[in-house]
Formats: C-alpha cells, structure tokens, sequence
C-alpha cells in the first residue's frame, strides 16, 4: 500500500555499485527502521484512510477506530518495508534512494524483508480481531497488490506501473470505510477513483524531471519509454478524467456545496497546473527548457490538492 508519491526522486549523479550490505542487525540504528516504513508516504495514506473511517455513514468505538488507522499505518510501512527489500539494487542507482539503509549497507536486506512480512501479518491478523472481517480483507487486498502487482510485476515492466498500481495507494479510504460499516459500498468506491486518478498526473509530473533517475536504474517510467512530449499529454489527460470524477459525490447527493466549491477550485488549479506543464517550452527532444519547472509545481500542488479535497469532504460532512 501506498499513494507512491515520492518512492524516487531526481538525480543527476552518475551510477555506481551498490554499498556495501549490513551483515548484522545489530548494526542498525532505530532511524533506519522508521526509514523503512516510508514515513511520508505512510501519512497520506493514513489520512485518507483515516477520512474515510470519519465520513462513513455509523459510529465506531474511538479506539476500534485508532485500532483501525494504527493498522493502516503499519500494513503501508510493512509495504515500504519489503518494496526497499525488493527494490535495493535500483536503488543504489538512484540519487535520492541510494542512502536508503539497504543500499547504503546499515540494513542487512533479510531483516527488511522480515521485518515488513511480520508487520504485514499483524496489521491485517489485528484488523480481523479487532476491527472486522471486510475490512481486514481490503487492507490484505492492498499489501498484496502494492507488493506482487505493483512492484514485483509492474514497477520494471511497463510504463503502466503507475496507472495500474496507482490501486495500491487508493485502498485505504476503502479500508476506513469498512472499518466502520463492515461492508464496501459505492460511495468509498468514488473515493478509490479519485486517488486512482489523481495518482498518474501527480507520480508523471515527478518522473518528468526525475527521468534520467529513472532511466539509470531501468524502471520504464512514462517518459523515459515515451518521452517528456508525450507524457504532458498524459498528465492533461488523465487530470482532465479526475476533475470530473472528483465531482461524483456531489453529483451523487453525498457530499454538499462545501465540497463542491472547494472541488471546483481545486480543479480549476490542477487543470492550469496541467496547461503549464503541456506548454513547458521544450527542445526538439522534449526536455524542458525551464528546467521542468511547472512539473515541478505542479507535483506539489497535487500534494496539497488530495489533502485538501480530503479534507472539504470530511468538513462538508460535519456541516450537513
């Protein structure tokens, strides 16, 4: 599980060997452990998760319901876990993850993978016993789709990683769902699409200017198997699809006015974010002339813009 924000980032540097690999746990210190359950990553998915316990239709105990988001936050650190396992040798060739603690040699690779199945098995084994079945089911749905389908499959294989596993990192508003109704409904469904959309503009704007990252460790990403030109078009694409899905819990009587003006607006600065990088002056190869400067901004604002759709549907919610 994960809403793959910043697996990888740009780099310039030139390849080198993989470091050296612990032989020893002993030798690893407690930073390197949190490291392993990719904090930043982990407190999105937690806040969507989190979101969808909030606007399920019920009540839940508060600590059923901190039971619920606890095991969310550990089944997507036992994701990042066995994903930095799996994914050592291309991280060492990569600038911003070649000091992870695999690759930089303070982690043997079996106390990762080890550490990542047990928190695995307890987070989904504590959500059956203490939560319920549907939603320990999901939550067990999401750690094997992030691990085999994502990144044992499709990570290395196709420039479609990201559109297909973009699942993984939609499954916990789902999970919150479940932890208080016991069942899936259409409604969290909505929500998973909203995340599964927004996953591809808010990952390929990453891998504009993170490309040759990319391309040094072998991982297809969109533009390095079909250039910057054509992954612009891509993100145009795929964030004029998530505007209109965005809408849907209005347009299905969920949610009310709060949640689509703030909807709106926020589509209306996803969109221009998505016209700058389509217009980024580039040269006869596509790379960008402005140092890919509006996919930069346009990365962080689809950050903040989940966070913050997230949070009009919670506040919209409490106002009806």
């Amino acid at each position: 599980m994960s809403l793959s924000v910043t697996e990888t980032a740009a780099g310039g540097a030139e390849a080198s060997a993989p470091a050296p690999v612990a032989s020893r746990v002993d030798q690893t210190d407690i930073a390197d452990w949190i490291a392993l359950l990719k904090p930043r990553v982990m407190s999105l998915v937690v806040f969507t998760g989190l979101i969808g316990l909030l606007i399920a239709p019920g009540t839940v105990n508060p600590i059923i319901g901190f039971t619920a988001v606890l095991c969310i936050a550990v089944g997507a650190g036992a994701c990042g876990a066995i994903n930095m396992w799996y994914d050592r040798d291309i991280d060492a060739l990569m600038r911003r993850t070649r000091n992870r603690p695999i690759p930089a040699g303070r982690m043997p690779p079996g106390a990762a993978l080890g550490f990542g199945i047990t928190l695995a098995a307890a987070s989904v084994l504590l959500m059956f016993l203490a939560v319920n079945t549907a939603a320990a089911a999901v939550l067990a749905l999401s750690i094997l789709f992030y691990v085999f389908v994502y990144t044992m499959w499709l990570k290395r294989r196709t420039p479609q990683n990201i559109v297909i596993g973009g699942a993984a990192g939609a499954f916990p508003v789902v999970i919150g769902w479940a932890a208080v109704t016991g069942s899936v409904a259409l409604v969290p469904l909505v929500l998973f699409a909203i995340v599964f959309f927004w996953t591809p503009p808010h990952f390929w704007s990453l891998s504009l200017y993170a490309s040759e990252d990319y391309a040094r460790a072998g991982v297809p990403m969109l533009p390095v198997v079909v250039g910057g030109r054509e992954t612009r078009r891509q993100i145009m694409l795929y964030t004029l699809v998530l505007t209109m899905v965005s809408l849907l819990p209005w347009v299905m009587g969920f949610s009310g006015s709060v949640y689509a003006g703030v909807a709106g607006l926020l589509d209306i600065g996803f969109l221009v974010s998505a016209v700058r990088v389509l217009r980024d002056p580039q040269d006869a190869s596509g790379r960008s002339l402005t140092n890919d400067a509006p996919a930069r901004a346009a990365f962080r604002f689809s950050l903040a813009y989940l966070f913050l759709i997230f949070c009009a549907l919670a506040v919209d919610q409490l106002v009806r």
